[in-house]
């Protein structure tokens, strides 16, 4: 009599080049976006979550931190843009933790792919995320009466630099979920890092109305120099000095946790 053994996928030892790596990220990134299409739940974070922050945030304490609730707005809008950029970052790392407790990652190892193409086809995947809270944050505040005071280019410009912003932060979300054992203790996780620096910038209130030591971490925090060019650029003002700071932040960023992240994913999956 005779038992059957079930062994994992070999793991396929594969070099490759930075224009085939590119290509099988840029596939993998394929999956990523139609896994979306197929399950749109999965965007209700990122198109709930952001007219629940507008509308609270505006009509509840508008009159008390700006005077009215339409001024409010015109300052709140490139914030909360920046912010829910920085929030739709959490869907990731729990993404790829899911797919590693399925053995979804054993599948890719068998695969002639390069190893860092499931985590950049992840990363590049997810910039639809980031498309979608902009968007329904911008037709949200319209309708609410928010206006851009200056042009469509200076628009798409700061739309670029949340999306750069975006892309090099999620390295954060996909080291934390190459760490943690659980999907549900990614979000936990990354809230005690987002927090901080959302919430501890310039984004809801001026910082001179704050304690002296917290407006030490908000005139370095890489949050309150993307919303200052944001609100330059949307609003009108200077801008590239923030844009410039918060471009190096978020390369900063990308250098130090994409390494992290695949050291962390080699480890986890072999």
């Amino acid at each position: 009599m005779t038992t059957l053994t079930m062994t994992a996928p070999r793991p396929v030892s594969l070099r490759v080049g930075p224009k085939r790596a590119a290509s099988h990220s840029l596939s993998l990134a394929g999956r990523a976006i139609v896994k979306i299409r197929k399950n749109p739940e999965s965007l209700i974070d990122v198109t709930l979550q952001p007219i629940i922050f507008l509308v609270m945030f505006v009509y509840l304490f508008g009159g008390a931190i700006q005077g009215g609730s339409d001024a409010y707005l015109q300052v709140l809008l490139p914030g909360l843009m920046v912010q829910n950029t920085a929030f739709a970052s959490l869907g990731i790392g729990m993404a790829l933790n899911t797919d590693i407790t399925k053995g979804v990652f054993d599948r890719f190892r068998s695969m002639p792919i390069a190893r860092s193409a499931p985590l950049v086809g992840a990363v590049l995947g997810d910039i639809v995320r980031y498309i979608v809270t902009l968007t329904v944050l911008l037709v949200t505040a319209t309708i609410m009466g928010f206006r851009v005071q200056t042009n469509l280019v200076s628009l798409l410009i700061a739309v670029g630099l949340m999306l750069m912003f975006g892309l090099c932060l999620c390295w954060v979300s996909v080291w934390v979920g190459m760490l943690v054992k659980s999907p549900n203790a990614v979000p936990g996780t990354l809230i005690g890092i987002l927090f901080p620096l959302t919430f501890g910038s310039n984004v809801f209130v001026d910082p001179a109305t704050l304690p002296s030591w917290l407006q030490g971490w908000v005139q370095i925090n890489p949050v309150s120099h993307l919303t200052s060019a944001a609100r330059g650029l949307l609003l009108g003002g200077d801008w590239a000095a923030h844009a410039g700071w918060a471009f190096l932040w978020a390369v900063g960023i990308a250098a130090v946790f994409c390494p992290l992240a695949l050291r962390a994913y080699k480890r986890r999956v072999g």
